[in-house]
């Protein structure tokens, strides 16, 4: 798929394309199936990033900003509010046009990466993952030579949890695989394994709450990894336990 096309796709997502244009685009879309997928794609990004920065976004403002500026201070005031709101459209710009593979996702933490990336793919009825369970054996190797290391998939059987299977990601330093798995009542799990610049031993266990999404997250030479659900901290960190000691045996 051509970069004027990727372009167009994400217009056509953020309805920014003229009438015209976006008949034709939808047209290319209805005869290439890849351009569907990509749409999709789109869409479940864009619905993972409000699902994380909504709660932030809907908090009142407080009360020292509904204060009337004085008369002097006025412009820089609205000067400084447009430069803000310049500044958050470049970064979701950022975001949602290099489907999170942008210097912007460099200074995101890896919670942060992990938890978006649950809040995209978790919901997903249809294609929740690229390869499934059934081809475990094939995933995990062509996830491993992706990041050019040797990957496991956990059992999580014993947890209440199986595997639905996987999918490949961009992330700031190149690939990312991304594990899945569900208990018997739907919940989902997704385990984040990431490359890090630099080759470091941070083995302890790391929380973070991002929104609803509950993240226990470690680096281990190149990887990190990052489990998240969404569920209470210590439900999570047992499982989180059972991860690492199967991927550290």
């Amino acid at each position: 798929m051509s970069a004027a096309i990727d372009d167009d796709l994400h217009r056509l997502v953020d309805g920014e394309l003229e009438p015209s244009r976006r008949a034709e685009v939808e047209a290319y879309i209805g005869q290439h199936p890849e351009a569907a997928d990509r749409v999709r794609e789109l869409h479940r990004l864009n619905a993972g990033l409000r699902a994380l920065s909504d709660p932030e976004l809907s908090e009142p403002v407080p009360a020292k900003f509904l204060t009337r500026p004085a008369a002097r201070d006025t412009r820089w005031r609205w000067i400084g509010m447009a430069a803000g709101l310049f500044a958050i459209g470049v970064v979701t710009g950022w975001l949602v046009h290099g489907a999170i593979f942008t210097p912007v996702q460099q200074a995101m933490s890896l919670p942060r990466q992990a938890a978006i990336a649950h809040a995209v793919y978790a919901p997903e009825v249809r294609h929740p993952v690229e390869v499934d369970a059934k081809e475990e054996d094939h995933l995990v190797r062509w996830l491993s030579k992706r990041l050019g290391t040797d990957l496991k998939a956990p059992k999580l059987g014993p947890l209440g949890f199986d595997l639905v299977g996987g999918r490949l990601l961009s992330g700031p330093n190149g690939p990312v695989a991304h594990f899945m798995f569900q208990d018997a009542r739907g919940a989902r799990l997704t385990l984040y394994v990431s490359t890090q610049k630099a080759d470091t031993r941070q083995t302890a266990f790391r929380f973070s709450q991002e929104d609803r999404v509950s993240v226990f997250y470690w680096v281990d030479g190149r990887n990190g990894y990052a489990l998240s659900g969404e569920m209470g901290r210590e439900q999570l960190l047992v499982i989180a336990d059972a991860v690492y000691q199967q991927l550290n045996p």
